[in-house]
């Protein structure tokens, strides 16, 4: 009776229709963008909880999906909308659900008539963990610790509940590229795989040749429309651009020629690293010649390093994340080195992408060097991958399954991209003249130093204690 209900109250294309009345425990499906997905599962998850209703049970379902936003859509678009086609009055409640490490997501519920519920909130092992339900994972190959999920959620749903998994593909170092293909599970699974062309073929209203010109991009058209299984396509530097960048010579502080060097910081107090990438120009070549990393180090250490690091390499530029806590540090730099110096970055979407294709670029002439070797580093370069935000604009990611032996959360790619962006453009040149004081500036000198003693490094308010011994009448102060 519900499936009927469903039927007529909404409008399905024929991949839709086969999708929502395959009744089967173990379902996955692989679609291309826009083309439904999320609104079908929903549209079987309310007509499942009619069907309770109208059998006197209740129905339990947790709807996990990559963010805040991706779930309320699903609430919104999804469910709301198909209990009102359904005529089915529902109460909306709203919670904290706090995970093991304190971090609180925010809950979205509907109680249905009959008593049942359905719940969607962001993808995470002890939300996964949290409930005892059918379980509906909306792009579960963007989740972030995939396979933690899967582990923390397979316990529950085997004690006789169903499970719906739906995404584009995204490489395959996540866990619904094993689950998809069927590679280390046994055949339990209903596959369905639905890429833009099928969808049209099918009578989904899209312009397929406006679609790829509109994204302008061949690699993400073949992941996102076609659902090619692009793992290095997907990733912002492929291991063979790494690879080929790579020298031993590369990270070791004591090759340092003296030349003009560029810094990137990328800040963390807590769980991430604190990392200080100092790249040397060599010719056109940036050179790698030093990682600093610390983890939960105070504020006041993470000076020091910084402090230690500009009196060894002496950088004409720093650019530092000022993104949320980066705030205060990167005031501090600027007042210890000049605003000049330091360049306070606000990681927005459009800049990410700036100082990320700088690193790129780098990458892709051969124009940097970086240390051979370093598992860690690669695995965190290689982390970040490019996908098609919700407008079609690329967006890039740190998927922490690919990166899962990087030990970080792409803050090496992000301190290398920062020092990249601060090395974009042609290395400024410095010039030095001696200036000799004008013969009343030396007058008014000798005069002071005569009411002073014959120490000219005396105290006096108006000049620092550096050595520096041209005094400016005009301003006041030693220079």
């Amino acid at each position: 009776m519900g499936c009927t209900m469903a039927r007529r109250a909404v409008p399905l294309h024929g991949y839709q229709r086969d999708w929502m009345l395959d009744k089967s425990r173990f379902k996955i499906g692989m679609f291309a963008r826009q083309t439904g997905k999320t609104f079908t599962t929903t549209l079987e998850i309310v007509d499942d909880c009619f069907e309770a209703m109208s059998q006197g049970r209740r129905a339990r379902w947790v709807i996990l999906s990559r963010g805040e936003r991706q779930a309320s859509e699903a609430m919104e678009e999804g469910v709301k909308r198909h209990a009102r086609a359904y005529g089915m009055a529902l109460e909306e409640l709203g919670y904290d659900f706090v995970a093991d490490d304190g971090t609180k997501y925010k809950a979205l519920e509907v109680v249905l008539p009959g008593g049942s519920r359905i719940t969607a909130l962001p993808a995470n092992p002890d939300t996964a963990r949290g409930y005892s339900a059918n379980v509906f994972l909306d792009e579960f190959a963007l989740h972030a610790k995939s396979r933690e999920i899967w582990g923390a959620l397979f316990p529950i749903i085997s004690a006789g509940h169903r499970i719906r998994v739906t995404s584009t593909p995204h490489g395959k170092g996540n866990k619904f590229y094993e689950l998809m293909t069927g590679e280390g599970e046994d055949d339990l699974w209903s596959r369905h795989t639905t890429d833009i062309h099928d969808a049209v073929a099918d009578g989904l209203p899209r312009d397929v040749g406006e679609l790829r010109a509109g994204l302008n991009d061949d690699e993400l058209w073949a992941q996102e429309y076609e659902l090619a299984w692009l793992d290095e396509a997907s990733a912002w530097l492929p291991y063979d651009l790494i690879n080929s960048c790579e020298d031993a010579a590369a990270g070791d502080p004591s090759r340092y020629e003296g030349g003009v060097t560029f810094f990137g910081n990328d800040i963390a107090r807590r769980r991430h690293l604190w990392v200080l990438w100092v790249l040397e120009l060599v010719g056109d070549v940036a050179w790698t010649r030093e990682i600093i990393e610390l983890r939960n180090a105070p504020f006041s250490v993470q000076d020091a390093t910084m402090d230690e690091a500009f009196e060894r390499y002496r950088p004409v530029r720093i650019a530092m994340d000022q993104t949320g806590m980066g705030e205060k540090p990167v005031e501090d730099a600027q007042r210890r080195y000049g605003e000049y110096t330091v360049e306070g970055v606000n990681l927005s979407v459009p800049r990410r992408l700036a100082v990320a294709t700088a690193l790129k670029e780098r990458f892709e002439d051969r124009r940097i060097r970086i240390p051979a070797g370093n598992r860690e580093l690669r695995t965190d370069l290689h982390g970040i991958k490019r996908i098609a935000g919700a407008t079609g604009a690329p967006r890039l990611v740190y998927d922490e399954d690919d990166a899962a032996g990087a030990n970080s959360h792409s803050d090496r790619f992000w301190a290398g991209a920062l020092a990249a962006g601060a090395a974009a453009g042609p290395p400024p040149e410095y010039s030095y003249t001696p200036v000799r004081p004008r013969p009343q500036d030396e007058q008014a000198r000798r005069r002071l130093r005569m009411t002073r003693g014959s120490d000219p490094n005396a105290d006096d308010d108006r000049r620092p204690r550096n050595g520096w011994d041209a005094y400016l009448p005009a301003a006041g102060r030693w220079r």
